[in-house]
């Protein structure tokens, strides 16, 4: 690969990541749909399957109410030949009534994702993330939450407060994403060297 293409399958890339929030956060589903191919796969704390399934699902929440936004920072793009994995730093919000008090919680941590390049289209295959810290605050400072410790310390320290919010708000969650260090966080980064060297993305939806 020449490095004028590398380039330029970086900055395609990069254009997927940016429109994967501003489609999203903006509520444009038919162009959200665009970022993903068609075997495309979201896992979340509150989210595990089908891309296509994860567009109905947000687009029901959003009409509803229901308040996440996203923004990204930095990133690493790795290629090699028609795969890519992306490291890209970012930061979640969510806004919902915890006992009665209406909070924020902003969650930080990594989007990383599994792309591919098909028919000349650079699109994600895999979106997986690691979540690094996060906490809570009333958006009314006057007010506070007071939470119970136990469902609190159920949570992994990396999403401990967003997934207090979402259980709250009727979400099942999943209590082992991977966080900055860890088991988890190793075994992610082995599916990424597994997906660049050419294996199927099946196995790496855990």
């Amino acid at each position: 690969m020449s490095l004028d293409q590398l380039r330029n399958d970086k900055a395609d890339i990069r254009e997927v990541l940016e429109n994967w929030i501003v489609f999203r956060d903006s509520a444009l589903w038919d162009k959200f749909k665009t970022v993903w191919h068609d075997d495309g796969y979201m896992m979340a704390t509150w989210f595990q399957g089908p891309a296509t399934e994860f567009i109905k699902i947000s687009q029901a929440g959003f009409e509803r109410g229901v308040s996440i936004m996203h923004f990204l920072g930095g990133s690493n793009i790795e290629i090699l030949g028609d795969r890519a994995i992306t490291m890209t730093k970012m930061t979640i919000s969510q806004r919902a009534p915890v006992h009665d008090v209406v909070v924020d919680v902003l969650c930080s941590g990594r989007f990383y994702d599994f792309f591919e390049k098909r028919n000349g289209k650079w699109a994600i295959v895999l979106r997986r993330l690691f979540y690094e810290k996060d906490r809570m605050d009333p958006v009314d400072p006057s007010q506070q939450v007071k939470l119970e410790p136990e469902l609190l310390n159920s949570f992994p320290i990396g999403y401990r407060h967003l997934a207090y919010l979402q259980t709250k708000a009727g979400f099942m969650l999943k209590k082992d994403m991977p966080g900055l260090r860890g088991p988890e966080a190793d075994a992610l980064y082995k599916h990424g060297a597994d997906w660049l060297a050419g294996k199927p993305a099946d196995g790496m939806k855990s």
